[in-house]
Protein backbone atom coordinates (compact mmCIF):
# COMPACT_ATOMS: atom_id res chain seq x y z
CA UNK A 1 0.00 0.00 0.00
CA UNK A 2 1.51 3.09 -0.83
CA UNK A 3 2.59 5.78 1.91
CA UNK A 4 0.32 8.42 1.45
CA UNK A 5 -2.62 5.53 2.16
CA UNK A 6 -1.11 4.42 5.78
CA UNK A 7 -3.06 4.58 8.54
CA UNK A 8 -1.59 8.30 10.71
CA UNK A 9 -1.88 7.16 13.81
CA UNK A 10 0.85 4.92 13.84
CA UNK A 11 3.07 7.73 13.64
CA UNK A 12 2.88 11.06 16.46
CA UNK A 13 5.37 13.58 16.39
CA UNK A 14 5.94 16.19 19.32
CA UNK A 15 8.63 18.51 20.35
CA UNK A 16 9.30 18.89 23.99
CA UNK A 17 10.38 21.99 25.74
CA UNK A 18 13.87 20.79 26.37
CA UNK A 19 14.63 20.37 22.14
CA UNK A 20 13.58 16.51 21.88
CA UNK A 21 11.62 15.32 19.39
CA UNK A 22 9.43 12.37 20.64
CA UNK A 23 8.50 10.30 17.41
CA UNK A 24 5.99 7.82 19.16
CA UNK A 25 5.65 4.75 16.88
CA UNK A 26 1.98 2.50 17.31
CA UNK A 27 -0.08 0.05 16.18
CA UNK A 28 0.85 -2.50 13.38
CA UNK A 29 3.62 -2.08 10.93
CA UNK A 30 3.07 -4.67 8.46
CA UNK A 31 3.95 -4.21 4.41
CA UNK A 32 -0.22 -5.30 3.82
CA UNK A 33 -0.65 -2.07 5.43
CA UNK A 34 1.99 0.44 4.63
CA UNK A 35 3.58 2.97 6.33
CA UNK A 36 3.61 6.58 7.13
CA UNK A 37 6.36 8.49 5.44
CA UNK A 38 9.11 10.19 7.21
CA UNK A 39 8.18 13.90 6.10
CA UNK A 40 6.71 14.67 9.00
CA UNK A 41 10.13 14.18 10.81
CA UNK A 42 12.07 15.90 8.10
CA UNK A 43 9.94 18.62 8.38
CA UNK A 44 10.09 18.93 12.26
CA UNK A 45 13.83 18.55 12.61
CA UNK A 46 13.89 21.24 10.02
CA UNK A 47 11.74 23.74 11.21
CA UNK A 48 11.81 23.26 15.30
CA UNK A 49 15.67 23.15 15.24
CA UNK A 50 15.72 19.73 17.66
CA UNK A 51 18.64 18.72 19.78
CA UNK A 52 18.11 15.19 19.94
CA UNK A 53 15.74 12.69 18.32
CA UNK A 54 13.84 10.12 20.76
CA UNK A 55 12.44 7.10 18.86
CA UNK A 56 9.46 5.37 20.87
CA UNK A 57 8.48 2.38 19.93
CA UNK A 58 6.55 1.05 23.38
CA UNK A 59 2.91 0.91 21.46
CA UNK A 60 3.84 -1.63 18.32
CA UNK A 61 1.84 -4.38 17.97
CA UNK A 62 2.91 -5.86 14.58
CA UNK A 63 5.79 -5.38 12.68
CA UNK A 64 8.16 -6.76 10.28
CA UNK A 65 10.43 -5.08 7.53
CA UNK A 66 7.97 -1.94 6.78
CA UNK A 67 9.25 -0.64 10.75
CA UNK A 68 13.06 -1.43 9.74
CA UNK A 69 12.88 0.74 6.81
CA UNK A 70 11.09 3.38 8.01
CA UNK A 71 14.05 3.59 11.82
CA UNK A 72 16.50 3.17 9.15
CA UNK A 73 15.06 6.43 7.41
CA UNK A 74 14.86 8.57 10.76
CA UNK A 75 18.66 7.15 11.42
CA UNK A 76 19.67 8.43 8.22
CA UNK A 77 17.96 12.21 8.91
CA UNK A 78 19.34 12.50 12.01
CA UNK A 79 22.76 11.90 10.68
CA UNK A 80 22.03 14.62 7.85
CA UNK A 81 20.77 17.13 10.35
CA UNK A 82 23.73 16.17 12.97
CA UNK A 83 21.07 15.46 16.00
CA UNK A 84 21.42 11.80 17.47
CA UNK A 85 18.65 9.57 17.31
CA UNK A 86 17.72 7.41 20.38
CA UNK A 87 15.97 4.44 20.13
CA UNK A 88 13.79 3.22 22.85
CA UNK A 89 11.45 0.67 23.71
CA UNK A 90 11.17 -1.03 20.46
CA UNK A 91 10.55 -5.04 20.00
CA UNK A 92 13.82 -6.88 21.03
CA UNK A 93 13.52 -8.85 17.48
CA UNK A 94 13.59 -5.26 15.41
CA UNK A 95 16.50 -4.03 18.15
CA UNK A 96 18.84 -7.00 17.31
CA UNK A 97 18.29 -6.74 13.10
CA UNK A 98 18.93 -2.44 13.35
CA UNK A 99 21.84 -3.76 15.60
CA UNK A 100 23.09 -6.45 13.12
CA UNK A 101 22.57 -3.97 9.83
CA UNK A 102 23.99 -1.10 11.80
CA UNK A 103 27.29 -3.04 12.52
CA UNK A 104 27.96 -4.15 8.90
CA UNK A 105 29.58 -1.38 6.71
CA UNK A 106 28.04 -0.52 3.59
CA UNK A 107 29.80 -0.97 0.26
CA UNK A 108 31.31 1.92 -1.79
CA UNK A 109 28.96 2.08 -4.68
CA UNK A 110 30.63 2.56 -7.99
CA UNK A 111 34.01 2.31 -7.02
CA UNK A 112 36.29 3.14 -9.68
CA UNK A 113 37.84 -0.24 -11.18
CA UNK A 114 42.05 -0.34 -10.40
CA UNK A 115 44.31 0.49 -13.39
CA UNK A 116 46.40 -1.89 -15.19
CA UNK A 117 50.24 -1.37 -14.13
CA UNK A 118 52.32 -0.94 -17.27
CA UNK A 119 53.97 -3.67 -18.78
CA UNK A 120 57.77 -2.52 -17.44
CA UNK A 121 55.95 -2.30 -13.57
CA UNK A 122 54.44 -5.85 -14.43
CA UNK A 123 57.64 -7.20 -15.39
CA UNK A 124 59.82 -5.48 -12.43
CA UNK A 125 57.24 -6.89 -9.98
CA UNK A 126 57.47 -10.43 -11.11
CA UNK A 127 61.17 -9.93 -11.19
CA UNK A 128 61.03 -8.62 -7.67
CA UNK A 129 58.64 -11.60 -6.98
CA UNK A 130 60.61 -14.35 -8.58
CA UNK A 131 63.91 -12.67 -6.45
CA UNK A 132 62.11 -13.11 -3.40
CA UNK A 133 61.09 -16.79 -3.93
CA UNK A 134 65.06 -18.02 -4.94
CA UNK A 135 66.24 -16.35 -2.14
CA UNK A 136 63.43 -18.44 0.31
CA UNK A 137 64.40 -21.15 -1.76
CA UNK A 138 68.15 -21.31 -0.74
CA UNK A 139 67.28 -20.17 2.53
CA UNK A 140 65.13 -23.35 2.77
CA UNK A 141 68.18 -25.57 1.53
CA UNK A 142 70.77 -23.64 3.52
CA UNK A 143 68.78 -24.55 7.02
CA UNK A 144 67.99 -28.45 5.69
CA UNK A 145 71.98 -28.99 4.73
CA UNK A 146 72.33 -27.38 8.35
CA UNK A 147 69.79 -29.74 9.66
CA UNK A 148 71.65 -33.13 8.42
CA UNK A 149 74.82 -31.44 9.46
CA UNK A 150 73.40 -31.13 12.97
CA UNK A 151 72.00 -34.87 12.47
CA UNK A 152 75.22 -36.44 11.68
CA UNK A 153 77.01 -34.58 14.84
CA UNK A 154 74.27 -36.18 16.74
CA UNK A 155 72.87 -33.07 17.82
CA UNK A 156 69.44 -32.86 16.47
CA UNK A 157 66.46 -32.94 18.81
CA UNK A 158 63.31 -34.40 17.40
CA UNK A 159 60.69 -37.58 18.01
CA UNK A 160 61.82 -40.46 16.67
CA UNK A 161 58.31 -41.94 17.04
CA UNK A 162 56.80 -39.51 14.71
CA UNK A 163 60.16 -40.22 12.50
CA UNK A 164 59.06 -43.88 12.29
CA UNK A 165 55.14 -42.82 11.76
CA UNK A 166 56.19 -40.44 8.81
CA UNK A 167 58.06 -43.62 7.36
CA UNK A 168 55.09 -45.91 7.36
CA UNK A 169 52.99 -43.05 6.01
CA UNK A 170 55.36 -42.33 3.22
CA UNK A 171 56.22 -46.14 2.51
CA UNK A 172 53.22 -49.29 3.45
CA UNK A 173 50.73 -46.70 3.59
CA UNK A 174 51.23 -45.43 -0.11
CA UNK A 175 51.97 -48.98 -1.56
CA UNK A 176 48.13 -49.78 -2.10
CA UNK A 177 47.87 -46.90 -4.09
CA UNK A 178 50.67 -47.45 -5.95
CA UNK A 179 50.35 -50.41 -6.63
CA UNK A 180 46.80 -49.90 -8.68
CA UNK A 181 48.28 -46.75 -10.60
CA UNK A 182 51.44 -48.73 -11.47
CA UNK A 183 48.83 -51.70 -12.53
CA UNK A 184 47.02 -49.84 -14.71
CA UNK A 185 49.82 -47.89 -16.60
CA UNK A 186 51.20 -51.48 -17.38
CA UNK A 187 48.06 -51.97 -18.93
CA UNK A 188 47.62 -49.20 -21.18
CA UNK A 189 51.34 -49.44 -22.12
CA UNK A 190 50.80 -53.54 -22.88
CA UNK A 191 47.84 -52.60 -25.21
CA UNK A 192 49.51 -49.42 -27.03
CA UNK A 193 52.32 -51.91 -27.49
CA UNK A 194 50.99 -54.93 -28.66
CA UNK A 195 48.55 -52.47 -31.08
CA UNK A 196 52.22 -51.52 -32.89
CA UNK A 197 53.94 -55.07 -32.57
CA UNK A 198 51.15 -57.10 -34.35
CA UNK A 199 51.86 -55.17 -37.25
CA UNK A 200 55.27 -57.20 -37.42
CA UNK A 201 54.54 -60.38 -36.00
CA UNK A 202 56.35 -59.57 -33.06
CA UNK A 203 53.56 -59.84 -29.95
CA UNK A 204 55.63 -62.21 -28.36
CA UNK A 205 58.14 -59.20 -27.13
CA UNK A 206 55.15 -57.13 -25.44
CA UNK A 207 55.78 -59.28 -21.85
CA UNK A 208 59.30 -57.89 -22.26
CA UNK A 209 58.26 -54.49 -23.35
CA UNK A 210 55.96 -53.88 -20.23
CA UNK A 211 58.58 -55.87 -17.89
CA UNK A 212 61.66 -54.03 -18.09
CA UNK A 213 59.42 -50.64 -19.34
CA UNK A 214 57.62 -50.95 -15.73
CA UNK A 215 61.00 -51.76 -13.82
CA UNK A 216 63.23 -49.36 -15.47
CA UNK A 217 61.70 -46.06 -16.12
CA UNK A 218 57.32 -46.52 -15.60
CA UNK A 219 57.60 -48.21 -12.17
CA UNK A 220 60.08 -45.42 -10.75
CA UNK A 221 58.72 -42.36 -12.83
CA UNK A 222 54.70 -43.22 -11.22
CA UNK A 223 55.98 -43.92 -7.55
CA UNK A 224 57.86 -40.15 -7.93
CA UNK A 225 54.84 -38.70 -9.23
CA UNK A 226 52.12 -40.21 -6.89
CA UNK A 227 54.53 -39.22 -3.92
CA UNK A 228 54.69 -36.13 -4.50
CA UNK A 229 51.05 -35.98 -5.11
CA UNK A 230 49.67 -37.75 -2.03
CA UNK A 231 52.41 -37.56 0.58
CA UNK A 232 53.98 -34.15 -0.85
CA UNK A 233 50.29 -32.50 -0.21
CA UNK A 234 49.75 -34.25 2.83
CA UNK A 235 52.70 -32.52 4.01
CA UNK A 236 52.03 -28.90 3.09
CA UNK A 237 48.49 -29.40 4.77
CA UNK A 238 49.72 -30.61 7.88
CA UNK A 239 52.44 -28.05 8.12
CA UNK A 240 50.21 -25.19 6.70
CA UNK A 241 47.95 -26.26 9.57
CA UNK A 242 50.25 -25.92 11.65
CA UNK A 243 51.53 -22.40 10.32
CA UNK A 244 48.02 -21.62 10.80
CA UNK A 245 47.14 -22.70 14.05
CA UNK A 246 50.49 -20.75 15.94
CA UNK A 247 51.67 -24.00 16.44
CA UNK A 248 55.27 -23.25 14.80
CA UNK A 249 55.69 -20.30 16.52
CA UNK A 250 55.17 -22.29 19.63
CA UNK A 251 57.80 -24.54 19.02
CA UNK A 252 59.93 -21.94 18.38
CA UNK A 253 58.85 -20.27 21.81
CA UNK A 254 59.56 -23.82 23.61
CA UNK A 255 63.91 -23.62 21.84
CA UNK A 256 62.84 -26.47 18.98
CA UNK A 257 63.60 -25.53 15.61
CA UNK A 258 60.99 -26.59 13.34
CA UNK A 259 63.51 -27.74 10.32
CA UNK A 260 65.00 -30.27 12.87
CA UNK A 261 61.44 -30.92 14.44
CA UNK A 262 59.34 -31.18 11.27
CA UNK A 263 60.91 -30.96 7.93
CA UNK A 264 63.90 -32.96 8.87
CA UNK A 265 62.32 -36.17 9.81
CA UNK A 266 60.03 -35.74 6.51
CA UNK A 267 63.26 -35.64 4.13
CA UNK A 268 64.58 -38.80 6.04
CA UNK A 269 61.40 -40.30 5.38
CA UNK A 270 61.05 -39.49 1.88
Amino acid sequence: MPESEANPEMLACQMNPDGILAVRLSGAWLCASGAPSVEPVRQALAARGARQVLLDGAAIVRWDSVLLVFIRAVMALGRLAGVPVELRNLPRGAAELLRLAEAVPGRAAGAPAALRPAWLARVGAGAASWWAGSLATLGFLGESVLAFGRLARGRVRWRRRDFWDIVRNCGPAALPIITVISLLVGMILAFMGAMQLKLFGAEIYIADLVGIGMAREMGSLMTGIIMAGRTGASFAAHLGMMQVNEEIDALRTMGFDPMEFLVLPRQLAL
